[in-house]
């Protein structure tokens, strides 16, 4: 007699539902999470599968509030454009902003929270217990970057050049809530040393100390610029509803469209491998 074949299981400590019932992290989702638990505090929740303390909640929901919009970003005009070509599409107007996401725009967070935390796993458990010593290690930080040709992923902003807002307030809030931990003692004191380094004053911009933060906050690194993307989601969908009321996207088309500027072709350089290509 064959023997019956095994069912597939998938474990999950997410969403599962029933005939009446839906459970979500173990809970009753219609009784115990809709109108009691905050979309910021469910986001966290559900990927650090434990409830975060309202301390956490407010770090994490501030990090969220910094990096929901920061006008006329690339993101925001893909957003609109593509709804301007496609308004028939919600959800490509939206993927086409959230696909910006890089290494320039929100890609930050994800950057500077994995370099902060890869310095500190580098000494073996042994963290600095006050300034001056963490003082040091970001002078040694900075000059081995700068040594390496590197650049210091949450240095630098194109607006805000003398001081992003966005830093001192979430350091703040951080200090308050009693989280604020060795990513972001680490990142306070970049900014404190990198002059002595580069020979000038970078700002540590927003999206950078809120990459400090989420790790801090002990949130899965290779999600960090997933987060960004939650805020940046919110952004984007308010973009859409000015573009609804107060439409820019044909402008800016017509803009680029009208002052287009035909020039001979440049063609590519070819480098050395192609061009031994092209001799055989």
């Amino acid at each position: 007699m064959t023997e019956p074949t095994p069912r597939p299981v998938y474990p999950t400590a997410l969403g599962a539902s029933d005939l009446k019932t839906i459970t979500l992290l173990g809970h009753d989702l219609a009784e115990d999470i809709m109108g009691s638990v905050g979309f910021g505090e469910l986001a966290f929740w559900l990927a650090t599968q434990r409830r975060p303390t309202t301390g956490e909640t407010r770090v994490f929901e501030a990090v969220l509030a910094a990096l929901a919009d920061h006008g006329f970003t690339p993101t925001a005009i893909v957003t609109r454009l593509t709804y301007l070509s496609a308004p028939d599409s919600v959800q490509g107007a939206l993927a086409a902003g959230l696909l910006g996401g890089g290494s320039r725009f929100l890609g930050v967070t994800e950057d500077t929270g994995r370099f902060l935390h890869d310095v500190l796993e580098s000494l073996d458990g042994t963290l600095p217990t006050d300034e001056a010593a963490w003082d040091e290690l970001a002078l040694r930080t900075v000059r081995e970057r700068c040594e390496a040709g590197l650049f210091v992923p949450g240095l630098g902003h194109h607006v805000h050049k003398e001081g992003d807002p966005r830093t001192p307030r979430l350091i703040r809030i951080a200090h308050e809530e009693g989280v604020f931990g060795p990513h972001l003692s680490l990142f306070a004191a970049i900014g404190r040393m990198h002059p002595a380094v580069l020979r000038r004053t970078l700002p540590l911009n927003g999206a950078g100390v809120c990459g400090a933060a989420l790790a801090d906050l002990g949130l899965p690194l290779p999600l960090l610029r997933g987060f960004a993307l939650l805020a940046r989601t919110a952004g984007l969908i308010g973009q859409l509803a000015e573009e609804l009321r107060r439409p820019v996207a044909q402008d800016i088309f017509l803009s680029v469209d009208r002052n287009n500027l035909p020039v001979p072709p440049t063609p590519h350089a070819a480098g050395p491998l192609e061009k031994e290509r092209r001799e055989e």
